[in-house]
């Protein structure tokens, strides 16, 4: 007799398979080369401003930088065919490819970084990746308003094709970091022309391996190869399909009748069926530098109170979460920083689950048994995982601490709004590092900073991280980014890390090809192909 796991993939096949049958009659419908579902819409595609992943997949199929990241998460040259880096490590030369170009056949040269970095820095445009830049001399003055001269940020277009680049403290990850898409340029003149409408389809021009062609709200995005992108003879999936779903057992519909071929997304997977889904050869996960946690607004009461932050931490049951919930094999997180991030990092050990210590930390606060809290609410998106999470926990801090927690729902675009503006109490959150270093999670906590979102600001912090990017020996830099972390997870309190990421991925590995787990969770769709 087959399982009920087994009853409702069959279920889900048989509805997917009239899903499928329907597009395939369609007249107007022609599968794309690569049909790929992932669980949000995007929020933008402008390199400057993309934040999230979702979004930033999009974006980096349309844009990019002097480097680019291949399957393996690596980075290798991209506009910039080579560089040269002085002694001191402090200076870079990029040199450009000649027959790099956008797409509507103007080249590429290296204004279009300078400028595009001096926009992305400007204070107007808000940019929350904007500190990403600030390894560069004066980008950070610039971007905080001490200057407004834009001429002191240190990257200079020696030519067309030659850009020099000084940093201000040898940074071993700097190569990574021109990889990244807040770094790729964007054509200032076209957006100047259209506006905010410069990223529509038939405004945008860009100069990575795919262009633009349908972007259809809720529905889905439609990229075309962009015949004259400098590596256009190794970009074998001409068209490539973008489908936004939040159901998990939608898209695992899609998958399993081949109406789509890839998916990505860890709230992707039912949790019902996770067991069932582990046993199937299509099925691949993998570690990388990504950790579940929750953000806290410490300026709100009650977690303007640093021994209620601790209270909530220590009452959550972290392994029930994993073992009952995820159940992919995710390591429970007493740190924000994964193991393995950079040259022998350790994260300090955070703090563990203590229910007795957590209610005498709430009742010190004033708040026994939970009496005299004032309500709190939990934020979190709308996948089947993320509310199975939100109800244990809840479950939790009623159970360890008394307290009522209500759940709020909200769309990603809306997610993602209420945590930039403060407008919450508890929210779910995830990092993905954007390269293999302890920096890439520690400094987004810096006061200002734009992927901070929690509202904690210290002077103590802040010159740990700018300590630790000035130092050389990597030992002491990791002993000072020790002491960041545990101010950070322990001390203030600001973050709950729950556990760390397991990557998922959907695809037949016999016919899809250039799909690779890596460390920062990045599959450029210019590296897939079918399998002949």
């Amino acid at each position: 007799m087959p399982s009920p796991e087994m009853n409702r993939i069959t279920l889900a096949c048989a509805a997917g398979a009239v899903i499928a049958l329907f597009n395939a009659c369609s007249p107007e419908a022609k599968r794309a080369d690569l049909v790929f579902v992932q669980s949000a819409e995007p929020e933008t595609v402008d390199p400057a401003l993309v934040t999230d992943q979702v979004s930033m997949r999009i974006s980096e199929a349309l844009f990019e930088g002097l480097c680019r990241v291949n399957e393996k998460g690596e980075p290798q040259p991209g506009v910039a065919e080579r560089w040269d880096i002085s002694p001191d490590k402090k200076r870079y030369t990029f040199h450009l490819r000649a027959n790099a170009v956008w797409s509507d056949g103007r080249p590429v040269v290296t204004n279009d970084f300078v400028q595009s970095w001096r926009r992305a820095l400007d204070p107007l445009l808000a940019s929350e990746y904007a500190s990403q830049l600030y390894l560069i001399k004066g980008a950070k003055e610039f971007n905080e308003g001490k200057t407004t001269d834009a001429s002191t940020i240190a990257a200079r277009a020696v030519d067309d094709r030659t850009l020099e680049v000084d940093l201000v403290n040898p940074t071993p990850y700097f190569i990574d970091m021109a990889a990244f898409l807040t770094l790729a340029p964007v054509p200032l003149d076209v957006v100047k022309q259209h506006g905010t409408a410069w990223i529509k389809p038939g405004n945008l021009v860009g100069n990575g391996a795919y262009l633009l062609e349908e972007w259809k709200l809720d529905d889905h995005i439609l990229l075309r190869k962009n015949p004259r992108y400098w590596d256009a003879a190794n970009v074998k999936m001409a068209t490539v399909e973008v489908k936004p779903m939040q159901e998990a057992n939608t898209a695992l519909t899609y998958f399993v009748t081949s109406a789509a071929d890839l998916m990505m997304d860890k709230g992707m997977v039912p949790p019902s069926l996770t067991d069932k889904l582990k046993q199937e050869p299509w099925f691949h996960t993998g570690p990388f530098l990504g950790t579940w946690f929750i953000r806290l607004n410490v300026t709100r009461p009650p977690f303007n109170d640093a021994r209620v932050r601790r209270a909530f931490a220590m009452a959550i049951d972290k392994k029930r979460i994993t073992e009952k919930i995820t159940r992919l094999g995710e390591r429970s997180a007493f740190s924000l920083t994964p193991p393995g991030a950079g040259q022998n990092y350790q994260p300090p050990p955070g703090l563990d689950y203590d229910v007795a210590k957590a209610r005498a930390l709430l009742a010190e606060a004033g708040f026994p048994k939970g009496k005299g809290l004032p309500r709190v609410e939990y934020l979190h998106m709308p996948l089947n995982v993320e509310r199975n999470i939100a109800i244990e926990l809840q479950a939790m801090w009623k159970e360890n601490l008394g307290v009522e927690v209500g759940l709020i729902k909200q769309e990603q675009k809306i997610w993602l709004a209420s945590m930039r503006s403060l407008d919450y109490a508890m929210c779910r959150s995830s990092w993905v590092g954007d390269y293999n270093d302890p920096n890439t999670f520690l400094e987004m906590f810096t006061t200002g900073n734009g992927n901070n979102r929690t509202g904690f600001a210290s002077k103590d912090y802040d010159a740990l991280i700018t300590a630790a990017a000035a130092e050389a020996d990597v030992q002491k830099r990791n002993g000072i980014f020790q002491q960041a972390e545990q101010m950070l997870i322990s001390d203030a309190c600001a973050i709950i890390p729950v556990y760390f990421y397991v990557g998922v991925q959907f695809y037949h590995a016999d016919k899809l090809k250039g799909v690779q787990a890596n460390l920062i969770d990045t599959h450029p769709f210019r590296c897939m192909s079918w399998q002949p």
